[in-house]
């Protein structure tokens, strides 16, 4: 399925129903009454967050979205049925925007969740609503009320408590395969990764995370070059990122720092937040330094790079080092989590229970 993260639609609810003049009309009666009822309510336009969808594909194609309006008034008091509700299922970490001010209006961010993005217009009063003693022959009526209608942007963001940020052929695609269920593409050769990967880690028998896999960021992307800044938006949603950098290039004249400090430079570019994140260093590829010499290597690479935070070494091929920085990725969010939450009232995330000694 084509990946599409970015859509604009159409939504109308529907108008209401115009109330009735109408009077009562017996045998042996003559001045039966008023009996004109009421319009019905307009139906309205509803967003839910569907656990089962990640792309926006639907609205490329299909941008307008109308719900029925509601049935007119009738004599014998009886009012118009409502309009049918409609109800567009969306990805979840969707982001519902009024397209012409920029406006959020809303947001999906938990499965299941549904919102009302547009009312339905209420119907108009028959002419029984307007009987009184000395208006006992009412010939009012009032029309029924439009429903909403809105221009939008929808916009997705995944939801994941990790992402991966590294040039082209960093190894993201096999780390994530290597640690999680998914099973991106991967070959060699750059910009294997089109769209957006999720994958599910596994800690412990209840304990797990999700890692997003976006396209290589390469240096110039600020300007359009590569596949841009695009996806990098479904970062700003982690809590933590992993900056992958090939210690050992295939290529004897690229400098593996300098296409780290480019990164780097094109991530604070691009969102100074999302900058600021908490962003640690995975040293990828060992598997083909020669064990003696690995040492050296790193300790140089983190000296002209003059980082300061912590370091992984891995191999995601080879697995070797992969379960070492699982764990403390797990550590990590789980602290972040129960930080945010508050030890007296927090909403439990069996996500992120403390691991047990068997885990």
């Amino acid at each position: 399925m084509k990946f599409v993260d970015e859509a604009f639609i159409d939504i109308a609810a529907g108008d209401g129903g115009n109330g009735c003049v109408s009077f009562r009309h017996e045998k042996y009666k003559e001045f039966g009454g008023p009996n004109g009822g009421d319009g019905g309510r307009g139906g309205h336009v509803y967003a839910v967050a569907d656990a089962s969808l990640n792309t926006l594909v639907d609205y490329r194609y299909a941008r307008r979205h109308e719900a029925k309006r509601g049935q007119h008034g009738m004599g014998s008091d009886m009012f118009g049925a409502a309009g049918d509700d409609i109800t567009l299922k969306m990805p979840v970490g969707t982001i519902i925007t009024d397209a012409e001010t920029g406006e959020v209006l809303y947001e999906l961010l938990k499965p299941g969740e549904v919102i009302l993005i547009a009312k339905g217009g209420d119907g108009g009063f028959g002419n029984m609503r307007f009987k009184s003693a000395i208006n006992r022959a009412p010939r009012q009526k009032t029309p029924g009320w439009p429903g909403e209608r809105k221009h939008l942007k929808l916009e997705l963001k995944v939801l994941a408590d990790v992402g991966l940020l590294g040039m082209p052929n960093a190894g993201k695609s096999t780390l994530i395969a290597a640690i999680s269920n998914a099973r991106p593409k991967i070959a060699d050769y750059p910009f294997t990764t089109l769209h957006p990967n999720l994958g599910v880690v596994r800690v412990g028998p209840s304990q797990s995370f999700v890692v997003a896999d976006v396209p290589g960021l390469i240096e110039g992307a600020a300007e359009g070059a590569g596949l841009g800044h695009q996806f990098l938006r479904h970062l700003q949603r982690t809590r933590l990122l992993l900056h992958l950098v090939d210690i050992a290039p295939f290529d004897e004249g690229v400098d593996p720092v300098a296409q780290a400090r480019a990164i780097v430079a094109e991530l604070k570019k691009f969102d100074k937040a999302l900058y600021d994140k908490p962003r640690w260093l995975v040293l990828n590829k060992l598997d083909m330094v020669p064990a003696e010499a690995r040492d050296a290597v790193v300790k140089d690479f983190v000296k002209r790079l003059r980082y300061k935070g912590p370091v992984f070494q891995i191999s995601a091929l080879t697995r070797e080092g992969c379960e070492p920085l699982v764990q403390a990725i797990y550590q990590h969010i789980a602290a972040e989590h129960q930080a945010e939450q508050g030890p007296e009232h927090a909403v439990r995330d069996p996500r992120f229970e403390p691991l047990s000694d068997d885990s």
